[in-house]
């Protein structure tokens, strides 16, 4: 069965195991919008079926709103292969 991580987040959720808050962004705008309103750090992630997605670029860590725009743009124009 393949998962993305926040489907699977979903389902640990409704078994009542405890998860940090996260949203799904498909634009850079709503990355951005996101940050703002958790109003912390967010990490932005690609959703593939692959492994490496953090060695490929596909992990990156946001301090600001700003930022997490700026990465999301680059995640969103990213090929990361299965």
């Amino acid at each position: 069965m393949n998962l993305h991580e926040y489907q699977a987040k979903e389902i640990l959720r409704g078994y009542g195991v405890v998860i940090p808050p996260g949203e799904i962004a498909t634009s850079p705008d709503q990355a951005e919008a996101i940050a703002k309103k958790l109003g912390t750090a967010v990490m932005v992630k690609a959703q593939v079926h692959a492994g490496g997605r953090g060695k490929a670029g596909g992990v990156k860590f946001c301090p600001t709103p700003a930022d997490a725009r700026e990465k999301a743009t680059a995640i969103l124009g990213m090929k990361i292969k299965a």
